[in-house]
């Protein structure tokens, strides 16, 4: 791959560039905007509205923690939009404001009326009846009063220091205690034991499912934990922190036992947003910010509830189908249904899985059948994420215990999986499988297994590789491509890839893949320069991609620059993208859509009409900085003609004519929604009936 020369001064220019941060807000917006949809069932309409809740903590947690950090360090560093960190959290405080205010109202106005309509009920103290009002009471005293610790704040009580993102209270106190103590004020944490949420028995209930919030409980008794005193207020507050790991990889001899030891600081990092009731005095609320070492500008009163994913538990408990998506069974390819043995089904031609619509079983199939095979020699896997409980790793832990060579390469670092995959680690070393941690200073988020296999005299190569993770959970909640194949050529260069993580070598030149942090960037690059060639050359120029975000700013610049070569683009990114579409003499000649729905969008697809002659990639990468220079990644081309066809009918044409929960993103960085009503086409549906 050839050097790549900076572009146009122009296209480097801050207002062709969206501000990340902004942008995945915009993505929340795009989320919370589905509790509002009422073509979505009820209950999964809650589910979005704690879905945006949690996306917005991880941001606060991670994205703004980073950009305070460079803030308090006095870094003046700015990005491609030009805007330095202090402009940056202005900007993310007064948009991140409007998201909350919004979340309230729809659950205030919009949700709990059309829940209560439904006989779902979240009942506060005023809505208690006598009967509730004395279990309510009991279970005070038989599961709260025992485990709480209320801590009256005086020099040998300190302020204590809460979890991040645990539930807790500042209570106001008049009066004395048994010791003559006054200290006006008071901390009470909620046990991290208890439900958030508390279904009512039948025996009292008036309805079938009414519940109340552990919150109000805790609220409405608080008088009983102090004993001769009076609470004159109780308000809850929640402080979110810095939860991102760091660990100088350079400096240390075992990974693993590094990050073991950074998991539990992470609870307890520095404070980056502080929660509180809408109704709490602003004295007290300067007091918390005050021991949180925050400003009030990084304060958010909140309108219900401090943590709207306590309400995630409600759609499960409810047991009513009919407020909830229909279930389906996803199918098998035809070529799998009734065999025995894939090895023979895929000498015989490709299986492409399109997940969730299609199976994740047969993967798990093809593991465990490589595991018990006898002529099955080695087996060769990437984790990134895949769950505790995996039967993915019951089938490597089956063929290490049989005596296959086994090697896993697990990375230790995908967030908040951390915990879990220390524990897989160390599960699959304990069977005889070796393990690795992947590549200092790199993350291994690549999807490829390989299978070799003594056939006849000669050793054979199957490969699995995939844009998503060996997650049976996930694989059923995200869209994702996997390609089973025994092609000759990607065997050999999966089998040079882990050699390259492994051994500390060079890879040597690839046959057909592309990979991080080496060619990827540069391959994309060459595919968008060969479309501007043959947009000036008359001939075909096309290029069409779908990802989770665009925010690599040499790719934009190449996209740009094509765009006013007259090639046509289409890109369908899901989350962050920090271009701008559809400005003059830059960019009319791009279009950008983001479809949010039921599954979450995680298909890397890439595509070029190289005059004429197609070129489709699946990929493990987004087009970001971190997966083009940071990560280990694999992006592999598609050469069956059957396959392509089939992956560009169901990703560019199907999610292109999306008019149900498509977004069309406008060169002011707003996004608008794409609806017709009386010709509708959601795409995921159209791919849920047509494949399950």
């Amino acid at each position: 791959m050839k050097e790549h020369a900076p572009k146009h001064h122009k296209l480097s220019s801050p207002d062709l560039y969206i501000n990340r941060e902004l942008a995945q807000l915009e993505f929340i917006r795009r989320v919370l905007a589905l509790s509002l949809d009422t073509t979505v069932p009820l209950l999964e309409r809650l589910r979005f509205l704690c879905i945006a809740s949690s996306v917005l903590d991880e941001f606060f947690e991670i994205r703004v923690a980073g950009i305070k950090q460079q803030n308090t360090f006095g870094s003046t560093q700015r990005g491609p939009d030009n805007l330095n960190p202090r402009e940056q959290l202005e900007r993310i405080s007064a948009s991140a404001r409007g998201i909350i205010d919004e979340q309230y109202r729809i659950l205030t106005d919009v949700l709990q009326p059309a829940l209560q309509e439904e006989q779902i009920a979240f009942l506060g103290p005023d809505d208690w009846s006598p009967s509730q009002d004395e279990w309510l009471g009991r279970y005070f005293n038989r599961e709260l009063a025992p485990i709480i610790t209320p801590v009256g704040l005086d020099p040998a009580h300190p302020f204590p220091e809460p979890l991040n993102k645990s539930l807790a209270f500042i209570v106001g106190l008049e009066g004395k205690d048994a010791f003559g103590r006054n200290s006006g004020q008071a901390i009470v944490q909620a046990p991290r034991s208890l439900p958030r949420v508390i279904r009512l028995p039948e025996s009292i209930a008036s309805s079938p499912n009414e519940f109340v919030l552990l919150s109000s409980i805790v609220s409405a008794h608080i008088s009983d934990l102090f004993s001769g005193m009076k609470a004159t207020g109780c308000y809850q507050f929640r402080v979110t922190r810095n939860s991102d790991l760091f660990v100088d990889e350079e400096a240390i001899d075992d990974l693993l036992i590094a990050l073991e030891g950074e998991l539990s600081a992470r609870r307890y990092g520095s404070a980056v947003r502080l929660e509180v009731a809408k109704d709490c005095p602003e004295k007290l609320a300067e007091f918390l910010a005050d021991q949180f070492e925050l400003g009030m500008d990084s304060v958010y009163r909140c309108n219900g509830p401090v943590n709207l994913m306590r309400l995630a538990t409600v759609p499960d408990l409810v047991e009513r189908p009919d407020l909830k998506y229909p279930g389906f069974t996803p199918s098998i390819p035809e070529p799998l249904r009734g065999s025995d043995g894939i090895f023979e089904v895929l000498r015989r031609g490709d299986i492409l899985l399109h997940h969730p619509f299609e199976s994740f079983a047969p993967f798990v199939d093809f593991l465990r059948q490589a595991a018990r095979d006898s002529n099955v020699l080695s087996i060769r896997q990437t984790l990134y994420r895949t769950g505790t409980e995996s039967a993915v790793v019951d089938a490597l832990v089956d063929a290490a215990s049989r005596g296959k060579e086994v090697l896993v390469v697990i990375e230790l670092r995908a967030r908040f999986d951390e915990e879990a995959n220390i524990e897989l680690a160390t599960k699959l070393q304990s069977a005889g499988a070796q393990v690795v941690y992947g590549v200092v200073g790199h993350k291994t988020h690549a999807k490829m297994c390989l299978v070799i296999r003594r056939e006849g005299r000669s050793l054979s190569r199957y490969v699995h590789l995939g844009t998503g993770n060996y997650h049976i959970q996930t694989t059923r909640l995200y869209t994702d491509y996997g390609l089973l194949s025994c092609d000759r050529e990607l065997g050999e260069d999966v089998q040079k890839l882990f050699q390259q993580i492994t051994a500390m070598g060079k890879a040597g030149k690839l046959k057909k893949m592309l990979q991080a942090p080496f060619t990827l960037h540069s391959g994309i690059q060459d595919f968008i320069e060969t479309e501007i060639a043959n947009a000036k050359a008359g001939n075909a120029a096309g290029i069409y991609a779908k990802m989770n975000s665009l925010v690599e700013p040499q790719i934009i610049k190449a996209l740009y620059e094509a765009s006013q070569a007259g090639v046509k683009i289409q890109l369908l990114v899901r989350g962050i993208c920090t271009l701008r579409p559809g400005v003059p003499g830059v960019s009319e000649n791009i279009a950008v859509r983001s479809v949010i729905g039921r599954f979450l969008e995680h298909t890397r697809v890439f595509a070029f009409e190289n005059g004429g002659e197609h070129l489709l990639y699946l990929s493990s990468a987004d087009w970001m900085g971190r997966n083009f220079f940071k990560r280990v990644e694999t992006c592999f081309p598609i050469t069956d003609d059957t396959i392509k066809a089939r992956i560009w009918r169901e990703t560019f044409e199907n999610y292109w004519s999306d008019n149900a929960q498509s977004w069309e993103l406008m060169s002011d960085g707003t996004y608008v929604r794409q609806i017709n009503r009386k010709k509708r086409h959601a795409a995921q549906e159209v791919l849920m009936y047509a494949l399950s």
